[in-house]
């Protein structure tokens, strides 16, 4: 298919065209986290669970300044592509590399410094204390590659080409499930195993899906631009901030949670933390579904064909439906193997008590979170980022008062029945703001990233 199918072909088509692989790579990046549980479970012990779950809230934060950062690259580079401005759009390519290397070093020495004394304010059990510190310690060593492989994957999809990173991430969970299963039944390991184990899959996959990018960079014939430009990274930022801020936002209102969580103990723990994980899968389907409106708004926008973002809006719901159908039955009819599958056979009652009580309740209202990302992808691509960012400050913040207040007095069930609230108003505010119009006059305005 050409380069210019997500501003040339219907909508429907363009978007699951584009969609599909997105889904699929964000599926894959979750099989991390995925085995590495499912591993430590059945061949460790229940606490070994817990101390991987109990990293997740904390090591999201980096991974949503990652994501967001990405998505942030991908607007501008996604409209210069659409207007066939490649020498900006190069330059801009060239100072997202060098900005996100230099913050994912910054990062990480911080995350050596505070992981424990943050793991200790989460209220993380004592029994479990240790091996998840061990866990977060290797995790930092590698988060350069992470911040690599995100940006990367933003920048293919602005250039519609959402199959590249799909590839390489099949290559390194195939790759990480091997050195999971050889650092923990082999070496013994454990928990630091799996996470040497996710270190190097990550890292030779973001290697060669760099080699990959400059390759077809190269094709479009650009020539010698600057290695690095200010005005572009004003540009990046101004999209780029908001979604970081907002990812942030979210990470540390889920480490809140976490807190929340931790206070029921590590079987509770384990059981939440397996819940997650599956609801991730289905959550990042509905991610990957706000991320291809973006870049379809984006390019549409760039390519000054507007009337088509009502339209992607559309087709991007009808999208979430189906996802969320399909996740629903396969939620109800393969529950209990699921759950089985990570705990293994020396799991709580429960834990396996709780992963069910969050897995009934989430298959049933997540499509709620698609709606939401799809709204929220309608205002990033189209640059209308303060009443975004507005929307999913009140999100977490709602589903932090909800969970704090309610889950100590009727049992860890708040801490999920939280979630939809959240999302519920979030959407309304985005929708809200799309309806009125505004992003039409901020795109007459500015015409390129680069007018004021």
């Amino acid at each position: 298919m050409k380069n210019d199918y997500l501003v040339t072909k219907r909508p429907i088509a363009a978007l699951a065209v584009f969609f599909l692989p997105i889904m699929l790579g964000n599926l894959f990046q979750q099989l991390y986290n995925l085995v590495d549980a499912a591993i430590v479970g059945q061949f460790v012990n229940e606490k070994a669970v817990a101390a991987v779950g109990a990293c997740l809230a904390f090591t999201n934060v980096f991974i949503f300044i990652a994501n967001g950062g990405g998505i942030g690259a991908s607007v501008i580079v996604g409209r210069f592509f659409g207007a066939k401005d490649y020498v900006k759009m190069k330059v801009a390519v060239n100072t997202t590399f060098i900005s996100f290397f230099i913050l994912s070093v910054i990062l990480a020495v911080l995350g050596l410094l505070c992981g424990r004394p943050i793991m200790m304010l989460l209220k993380t059990p004592d029994d479990i204390l240790d091996m998840t510190v061990t866990y977060l310690n290797i995790y930092f060593f590698g988060l350069p590659f992470l911040f690599l492989y995100n940006v990367l994957a933003s920048l293919f999809n602005a250039l519609g080409k959402s199959k590249y990173p799909l590839l390489f991430l099949l290559f390194s969970s195939v790759l990480n499930v091997a050195l999971d299963i050889l650092f923990v039944t082999q070496f013994h390991l454990g928990v630091a195993g799996v996470a040497w184990a996710t270190l190097i899959a990550q890292g030779f996959s973001s290697l060669i899906s760099f080699a990959v990018f400059m390759r077809l960079i190269v094709r479009f014939h650009i020539g010698r631009t600057s290695f690095f430009s200010k005005d572009e990274l004003l540009h990046i930022t101004r999209v780029a901030l908001p979604s970081i801020f907002q990812q942030c936002t979210i990470s540390i209102g889920l480490m809140l949670i976490q807190a929340v969580v931790n206070q029921f103990g590590s079987q509770a723990l384990a059981g939440f933390s397996v819940g997650s994980r599956i609801e991730a899968l289905g959550t990042t389907a509905m991610v990957a579904s706000g991320t291809a409106l973006s870049t379809f708004v984006a390019q549409n926008i760039g390519a000054e064909k507007p009337e088509r973002v009502q339209k992607g809006y559309v087709a991007g719901n009808i999208i979430v439906l189906c996802v969320c159908t399909v996740y629903f039955l396969v939620i109800r009819i393969f529950k209990a193997q699921i759950i089985s599958f990570f705990i293994g056979p020396g799991g709580s009652s429960v834990a396996y008590e709780t992963a069910e009580g969050f897995l009934d309740y989430m298959s049933v209202v997540l499509c709620l979170m698609g709606f939401k990302q799809n709204s929220d992808g309608i205002l990033r691509g189209c640059r209308d980022m303060t009443l975004f960012t507005v929307a999913n400050v009140v999100n977490i913040v709602v589903r932090v008062l909800f969970s704090s207040l309610l889950a100590p007095v009727y049992g860890i069930s708040m801490v999920w029945v939280s979630n939809p609230v959240g999302w519920v108003l979030s959407l309304i505010i985005c929708y809200t703001e799309y309806k009125t119009g505004k992003w039409k006059k901020i795109n007459r305005l500015s015409k390129t990233p680069e007018a004021n």
